[in-house]
């Protein structure tokens, strides 16, 4: 009598990122410091970008503390060449974690040129040519890579006092996908990252208004703010090989928000 072979079975992919180097902006608080923390404990060697030094710098300390990998350079992403002339010191950048971006809230009808172009600069142009600059570099050493864009829920919806901002990460959603379509052929991977309302430096002081955050409460159906460790394991799906089909997608992390 013949023992029946045992079943193959599938293995699910790692989300470890060992070997891997990768660089988030905005890393010195917040979402970035969240998304720097969470790569470096599953392995990788981080990069944390901003142009406080002493921050991302007591960042870098810390990850490293933890028994992380992390260096700290102290850039405006707004200078395109500048972030390029460091890149090219250094090996390719297999993941970035495209997150450095501002809001200037105002009421559609008084929003000023000034606010336009500030939050357009950083949130989108910003965006754009750090996404370019860590492309460039991967398709020239031949490596796969994927590029996560830190967009938003209001990505995909409106929002009041939101416009700008709405506009800059819808442009941001449109931007990723056409990324996805060229840079698909070169094994790199380009996603965005859509949170509802996180709870970070940035945003406290927008929930000390009541109306505001009875107004944020009522849309996200989980009935709770979001938290930076809620983003977390997103990031590392993302930047691992356990997304490894997906491309010009965006996941959504927003409590439901969207859902209507």
């Amino acid at each position: 009598m013949h023992a029946t072979p045992l079943m193959s079975l599938p293995r699910t992919p790692s989300l470890r990122l060992d070997g891997r180097r990768a660089l988030v902006t905005g890393a010195g608080r917040g979402m970035g410091l969240a998304a720097a923390a969470a790569l470096a404990e599953a392995g990788a060697h981080v990069a944390l970008v901003a142009r406080s030094g002493d921050e991302i710098g007591a960042a870098a300390e810390a990850i490293r503390a933890a028994g992380g990998s992390a260096e700290a350079l102290a850039l405006d992403v707004a200078r395109p060449e500048a972030l390029q002339a460091v890149l090219a010191e250094r090996d390719a950048f297999d993941i970035l974690v495209n997150n450095a971006g501002t809001n200037r809230p105002a009421p559609f009808l008084e929003v000023t040129p000034e606010d336009f172009d500030a939050v357009m600069a950083l949130n989108l142009r910003a965006a754009f040519f750090v996404a370019q600059a860590v492309a460039k570099r991967l398709v020239a050493a031949g490596k796969p890579g994927s590029i996560i864009q830190l967009s938003s829920q209001m990505g995909h919806v409106g929002g009041p006092r939101r416009s700008v901002y709405c506009a800059s990460k819808h442009a941001m959603e449109g931007m990723t996908k056409a990324m996805a379509i060229e840079l698909g052929p070169h094994r790199i991977r380009v996603n965005t990252l859509c949170p509802t309302f996180i709870e970070t430096p940035l945003t406290r002081p927008f929930f000390e208004e009541a109306s505001f955050r009875d107004w944020v409460l009522s849309k996200i159906k989980l009935g709770r703010v979001g938290q930076v460790e809620d983003l977390m394991g997103a990031v590392l799906f993302l930047a691992s090989d356990a997304s490894a089909m997906m491309t010009g997608s965006a996941l959504m992390v927003d409590g439901g928000w969207t859902a209507e």
